[in-house]
């Protein structure tokens, strides 16, 4: 399986997990020089361009998008127009307009769109989709989710105060498929409304909650930004509540953050007593090497991809549910425009209304 990378910033680190679990990343692209010279050393084989536009007429299988944050969408076009499959990092598009156009295209094409949101297949998240999956819980009623850093207030100024970097462009709502794709994952619902609302109006950009009505009648908390309390478990933590019982990943230092805590009170159990439990989740290997726990995702995110474009296994997380979950971005920054008044999120469903 022969790929191409664009962006060589995260992309070089997926890039060399392609490499370990044996694609050959044929060529790679960058504007940045010192980029580039990492990834002659990271990504020997690879022949590296300047222009992302000298891929489109390479002999390539698939092609991961890494490039900034809010620049996916066309080129995703591009590609998949060629019969390129398509791995796209971060959000899936910055607009109803490019969600339309992006959708048009998967859907015409022989190609695959997947979307490399690695969150929905970090361990904990795993776990509570089981649990959820189960039964165990019931009918699910409130989710809450969190894609929290805890840095400084000038590491964060250097991160997001440059307007010519896509980190300091993109509204504060935007970088929110960590915590929404799992959430549609585990519900298998779609968004329905946001309301969005500034952690601190002394620092309106730092962070954000969003309130999401979910299709299912459910209710998602999301918080993303810069905030206290880092989780361990790569900056995700997720509660699940039910009818029944509720799940959630344990708030603690090391390798428990990856566990899940579960709890079923006494009336709702058939011995009528408590459960209380701690569910660690299984660790995974390649070939007989295991996977450091903050890697599985990205691992299972690549073996996906791999199965999908060399066995025609379905992607992990298509267009539709792609693109949904990066629209509550949007239509969040909309609503604190409005002074934190409710947005519908546009309907991507694919099902009659």
């Amino acid at each position: 399986m022969r790929i191409g990378i664009v962006g060589l910033r995260m992309g070089l680190h997926l890039g060399e997990w392609c490499r370990r679990l044996g694609m050959d990343v044929a060529t790679a692209c960058d504007r940045d020089a010192q980029a580039l010279a990492a990834a002659a050393q990271g990504l020997p084989s690879a022949a590296l361009t300047t222009d992302w536009r000298d891929l489109l007429d390479q002999d390539l299988d698939g092609v991961v998008l890494a490039n900034d944050f809010d620049a996916h969408a066309p080129l995703a076009v591009e590609f998949l127009d060629r019969g390129v499959h398509v791995l796209s990092e971060s959000a899936a598009c910055t607009s109803t307009e490019e969600a339309k156009a992006l959708v048009a295209a998967a859907e015409r094409t022989s190609a695959t769109y997947s979307f490399a949101e690695n969150y929905v297949l970090h361990p904990h998240i795993r776990l509570l989709h089981d649990t959820v999956r189960s039964g165990h819980l019931g009918r699910v009623s409130l989710i809450e989710a969190d894609y929290l850093h805890a840095m400084s207030p000038d590491d964060v100024a250097a991160l997001i105060g440059d307007p010519a970097h896509w980190r300091g462009r993109i509204a504060p709502t935007a970088y929110c498929t960590h915590t929404l794709s799992p959430v549609l994952a585990l519900t298998d619902a779609w968004p329905v409304e946001v309301t969005a609302f500034r952690a601190d109006d002394e620092d309106p950009r730092a962070a954000v909650v969003m309130v999401v009505r979910l299709s299912t009648g459910a209710l998602a908390i999301t918080r993303h930004g810069f905030l206290q309390g880092e989780p361990d478990s790569h900056w995700s933590w997720m509660s699940v509540r039910g009818t029944l019982a509720l799940a959630e990943s344990v708030r603690a230092r090391g390798d428990r953050a990856w566990s899940v805590r579960v709890r079923r009170e006494a009336w709702a159990s058939p011995d009528a007593a408590t459960h209380d439990a701690e569910l660690v989740p299984p660790r995974l290997r390649v070939d007989g090497v295991e996977i450091e726990r903050r890697a599985e995702g990205t691992v299972r995110l690549l073996q996906g991809f791999r199965a999908t474009v060399e066995d025609g296994a379905p992607p992990l997380v298509p267009v539709r549910p792609a693109v949904a979950a990066s629209l509550v971005g949007v239509a969040g920054a909309e609503s604190l425009a409005s002074g934190s008044g409710p947005v519908p999120v546009p309907d991507f469903s694919g099902q009659p209304q």
